[in-house]
Formats: structure tokens, C-alpha cells, sequence
């Protein structure tokens, strides 16, 4: 029964025509309904400490994306690349991906970096194709260099604990990591260039980067702005927006914005204070004789960049918005500098046609385009306004242009933190990725609703109700009997020959379904081969850790995998070129380096 249920749950998973969540809930239900197992042994994988510890990765790997810790980890990457060497382009790409991976993960880490990556290939004029598959393979190789690399190396340590073996440090998984890193970097930089494909996605991304400055550009704002600080003597001082209403008549400047001193953002009290600042945009002789007379500290923001600076950086930014057909907003009376209604934005310009909008009783019409300004946490919530549409999503554009942003800083504390529980084993693996989750929510880097859609549900919940399987594998005799099979068919070549066979098997099985649900049911078969030939579990459950990493053949394999196949332009056949002997490597390393570290 249990081989029937292995069966057809492979089936279903290689189909692909039932989600994979399903069809692992169903692995569980179904040894329930068979009797194989009670209802609380086949549910109890949902309540698993290394369900709960897997879980916890995505919170924190969403963490450090969302504050532009992975965006500053590319912008170093590209300028330490530079533009003429291929091979230093690949080894730092494949080395930065490596090792965000085993920080945070194979697919939170390729989520991250894809974007800049693809970027990058767009300003260096390479090809993506060249790139990204070389990233997701050596992110492959990065997932065996700590714990956190990946799901199975949590599965694998937890299975080594159940048979008394004291289970896999933190940072032990380096001892065949590094050499997996260090193989699949020359393979690719040796051969990737005739084994892969010079192509480049369909629709490439925009390029972030130099967002602000576009805007600042294209609104007229790029030249003749300039920053005035109110000191504690000018007359301005305790006055409010009405004390420059006049500057276009009187002095022949234009009013921006004003900014708060201490935080940088609009300013929302009605007064200025000392500290404050008036951007205005104008002649330089006129600014000038105005901070002279008004007692203002001039700064001339001298260049697009300058000025994209002040607007636009880490505790506040810029977006551009469309008023759409039928919006509410049409009709309404809005002009440059006005405050929104919530009162923590700005109206920096108003575009019709291209031509700007001048003029305090201009009434929106449908295909305006409105610049504004203000923090990025009220560009996040205010523009999800129906009434507007975002030309491009100010979350998007952070993570690009805006590196270690607000809370970037806690969120490298709060991982710093994790890892240090992690490799002392203070406390459990579940204890410290939970107390990472609740400081990330905590320290308001993300809310708890954020932290939800964080996690990757399908590979938490696959996980939890596989999980049942090894325990009713062990129970029936199953692996038992599938590992004498295997012992069998090996003869006398001995454990070496164990372990091609269930490199095989599982890398074999990793191509067509999850590695994740691959190691499940390899992990218990491989305990028990063991035992019958009277060796450690360790060398074996490592062996299977470094051929569920191997899922190089097939699109399908793993998530990530799919993930570039569309911007770097791949076809299905493209993945076994580079994949192959990429293989054969892991292989090689998986039969006759594990056994050096971890003793039969």
C-alpha cells in the first residue's frame, strides 16, 4: 500500500495536473485512511520544528529583500564586475548567489537577485542567458554551505537526530560545499560559454537605477533647484505655507516642497521651524537674493543626481501616477506643492500631454500624470487608491534603486543574530529562525501580514504533510525492504556502491518532482540500507543531501530553475547541456569526497 500511494503521488507530481500541495496533503490523508498511521501520526508533520524552522527562512529572507540589503549585495556586484572580464562577472555573480543562498535560501536568495542580475546583463549589453542559469546552478552548490541553504539539509540533520547520530552543525555542510562551489564555478567558467545558449529573454525589466533622476528629468526639475535651510533668525520661521505664496511674482521662483529638518520627509505641521527646508526651483541670482533677505542657508542642488538625492533616497521617494477614466479625482482642483489629503504626500508636478500644469485651480482630468513625493511606507499605502493608477510600484522600485533602506540595518542584525544561534546551537533551529521571524515584525521592517505572504505556503505545506511518509516508510517495513533491494542489487561492492545508487535514485527522481519531496522519500530507504550494511547514516544522508542539490537536467526540477527560464530565454533541452557535467561533479563528490568527511 505504502509503494502504491509513493506511486501515484510521483505520478500526480510529474503530471503537474493537480497543485503540489494537494497532492501532498493527500500522501498524508491517505496513510490515515489506509491505516497505515493514526490521524496524529499522519497530521504530525504540520507541527514539526523543521516545518516551523523552514517557514521562519522565507520571513527573514523577505526581510533583507525588502529593505535592499540584496539590492546593495548586486549594486557591489556590479561595480566590482566591471565591463570587460567575463570570467570575474560570473565568479562574482556565481559566489554572491552562493552565498546568499545558504544564508537565506535557494529560492528566496534567486528572487532577490534575479532582477539585478538581469539588470546588470542589460546595462553590460551580455546576454541574460549566459547569466542566470550559471547563478541558479551555483545558488545549487551555495544551498550545501550551511543549514539554511535548504530545506533537505534541515530534513537530513533532523534524520541524523532520530538515529542518535547527533545530526549536521550549522556551518559542517561547508566541508562538501565549498568543494561543490568551487567545481561548479570552473565548469561554468571553463565551458558555460559554449554550452549555453546567446539569447536574451522576451521582455527584459526596467532598469531602476537611475529612476529618480528620470523623473526629476522628465518634470523639469533637473536643473535650478535649490535646497534652503530656515535658520533660528529668519522671519520665516513660525510661518506657515502662506508665507511663500508669492515667490513666483516676487522673486521668480518656483516652490517645490517643503521638507522636514530632522526626518527629511514633507513636512505636516503647519509652521516651519529652524532646521527646516524650502526646495525651490529657479535662477541662481534670484535664490540667492532670497536666502539673503529671508535669512535661508542656500545649498544649489547642482545636478539631476544632487537634486534626485534630496527627494528621493532612504526615508522617503518618488512615484508617478495616472488618473485613470472614472476616477474620482477628476474634477478636482490640485497644483505643484500641494499636500494630499492624507498629509503625508506631495504634489510635485502636474503633466498633461507632456506639457506641465501650472497654477493653483488646475482640475485633474483622466490621463494626468502626477509626480509625487513622500515616505516610502505612505507611497505603499496611499497609492493603492483605486483612483489612480502606479506606473511603476514604489516597492519595486526601492529594492532596485534605494540599497540597505529603512530597517536595512536591524534586518542584518536580526540575520546576524540567527546565524550566530544557528552555529553555536544555543538553542534549537526552529527556536532561533522563530525568534528572527518575531524580530523582523517587531522592529515594523514588515507587519504580520507581510510576514504571512512572505512564506512560501506550497513548500511549507508540502513539506508538513510528507513528512508522515518516512514515519510510515519506517513503521511498515518499507524502507526496510526497498534498502535490502538496494543492498541486494549492489552485492558485495560494498558502501560506495550504496551510494552511487542513491545518488541515482534520488537525482533521478529530482528532476521530475520536488527535491524536498524527493528527499522524503529517499531519506528513510537510506537509513535502512544502512543499517543493513552495518555503516553511519551520516555519510548516506549527506550523499542524498548533495543529490537532491543536483537538480540541473530539466526546468521542472526546481523552482528556481523555472524562474529563469523566461528572462534568460531557455528552452526545455537547454538546462542537460551545463546541467550534465555539473552532475557528474556533484557525483563525484557525493561517492568519493563524503566519505573522507563522515566515516562508514
Amino acid at each position: 500500500m505504502i509503494f502504491l500511494i509513493i506511486a501515484v503521488a510521483v505520478v500526480l507530481f510529474v503530471s503537474n495536473k493537480l497543485p503540489v500541495v494537494v497532492v501532498a496533503m493527500a500522501v498524508g490523508l491517505s496513510l490515515w485512511a489506509t491505516g497505515i498511521l493514526p490521524l496524529g501520526d499522519a497530521l504530525a508533520g504540520y507541527g514539526d520544528p523543521a516545518v516551523m524552522f523552514i517557514a521562519t527562512l522565507f520571513v527573514v529572507s523577505a526581510a533583507l529583500e525588502k529593505t535592499g540589503v540584496t539590492a546593495w549585495a548586486g549594486q557591489l556586484l556590479i561595480e566590482k564586475a566591471g565591463e570587460d572580464s567575463r570570467a570575474r562577472l560570473l565568479v562574482l555573480t556565481m559566489a554572491l548567489g552562493a552565498l546568499l543562498t545558504a544564508i537565506i535560501s535557494l529560492n528566496g536568495a534567486i528572487a532577490a537577485l534575479l532582477p539585478v542580475v538581469v539588470v546588470m546583463a542589460v546595462r553590460l549589453k551580455r546576454h541574460s542567458s549566459q547569466l542566470l542559469m550559471p547563478l541558479v546552478f551555483a545558488a545549487h552548490a551555495g544551498s550545501m554551505l550551511a543549514l539554511t541553504g535548504s530545506p533537505v539539509n534541515v530534513l537530513v540533520s533532523e534524520a541524523s537526530q532520530d538515529v542518535g547520530y547527533g545530526g549536521f552543525g550549522f556551518f559542517e555542510f561547508a566541508l562538501v560545499g565549498v568543494p561543490l562551489l568551487i567545481g561548479t564555478m570552473a565548469i561554468i567558467v571553463l565551458f558555460g560559454e559554449k554550452l549555453l545558449p546567446f539569447r536574451n529573454g522576451a521582455s527584459m525589466p526596467a532598469d531602476f537605477s537611475r529612476h529618480a533622476q528620470t523623473l526629476i528629468e522628465q518634470y523639469g526639475l533637473s536643473s535650478g533647484v535649490f535646497r534652503l535651510r530656515v535658520r533660528a533668525a529668519s522671519p520665516l520661521a513660525g510661518k506657515g505655507r502662506d508665507a511663500v505664496a508669492g515667490l513666483k511674482a516676487e522673486h521668480g521662483l518656483e516652490f517645490v516642497t517643503m521638507l522636514d529638518g530632522k526626518t527629511g520627509m514633507p513636512l505636516r505641521r503647519e509652521a516651519m521651524a529652524e532646521g527646516d527646508y524650502l526646495i525651490l526651483k529657479g535662477d541662481a541670482d534670484a535664490a540667492a537674493r532670497f536666502a539673503a533677505s529671508a535669512h535661508l542657508a542656500l545649498r544649489e542642488e547642482g545636478d539631476a543626481a544632487e537634486g534626485a538625492e534630496t527627494l528621493f533616497n532612504r526615508s522617503s521617494g518618488l512615484a508617478e501616477v495616472v488618473i485613470p477614466p472614472r476616477s474620482g479625482l477628476i474634477g478636482t482642483k490640485a497644483f505643484a506643492g500641494m499636500v494630499t489629503e492624507s498629509g503625508d504626500l506631495i504634489i510635485l508636478a502636474i503633466s498633461r500631454g507632456g506639457v506641465e500644469v501650472e497654477g493653483p485651480d488646475a482640475e485633474l482630468q483622466a490621463g494626468d500624470t502626477l509626480l509625487l513625493q513622500g515616505t516610502w511606507r505612505a507611497l505603499d499605502e496611499r497609492l493603492a487608491d483605486p483612483d489612480v493608477l502606479v506606473v511603476n510600484a514604489p516597492e519595486l522600485v526601492r529594492r532596485q534603486a534605494v540599497p540597505m533602506g529603512p530597517g536595512a540595518k536591524p534586518a542584518v542584525v536580526i540575520l546576524l543574530a540567527m546565524v550566530a544561534m544557528l552555529a553555536t546551537g544555543i538553542v534549537p533551529p526552529a527556536v532561533a529562525g522563530m525568534l528572527a521571524a518575531g524580530a523582523v515584525v517587531l522592529s515594523a521592517i514588515m507587519n504580520v501580514e507581510q510576514a504571512y505572504r512572505a512564506i512560501n505556503w506550497t513548500t511549507v505545506i508540502m513539506v508538513a504533510a510528507m513528512m508522515p511518509l518516512s514515519t510510515a516508510m519506517d513503521r511498515t517495513g518499507a524502507a526496510q525492504l526497498l534498502a535490502e533491494y538496494l543492498v541486494s542489487a549492489v552485492g558485495d561492492l560494498g558502501p560506495y556502491a550504496l551510494l552511487a545508487g542513491l545518488f541515482l535514485l534520488t537525482a533521478v527522481l529530482g528532476q521530475l518532482i520536488s527535491n524536498t519531496a524527493t528527499a522524503l522519500i529517499v531519506i528513510p530507504i537510506g537509513i535502512a540500507a544502512a543499517k543493513v550494511l552495518g555503516v553511519s547514516p551520516d555519510p548516506v544522508l549527506m550523499s542524498t543531501a548533495i543529490a537532491a542539490a543536483a537538480a540541473f537536467l530539466t526546468p521542472i526540477a526546481t523552482p528556481t530553475n523555472l524562474m529563469v527560464m523566461q528572462p534568460g530565454g531557455y528552452a526545455f533541452g537547454d538546462y542537460w547541456k551545463l546541467g550534465l557535467p555539473l552532475m557528474i561533479w556533484f557525483f563525484i563528490v557525493a561517492v568519493f569526497f563524503v566519505p573522507l568527511v563522515w566515516r562508514f
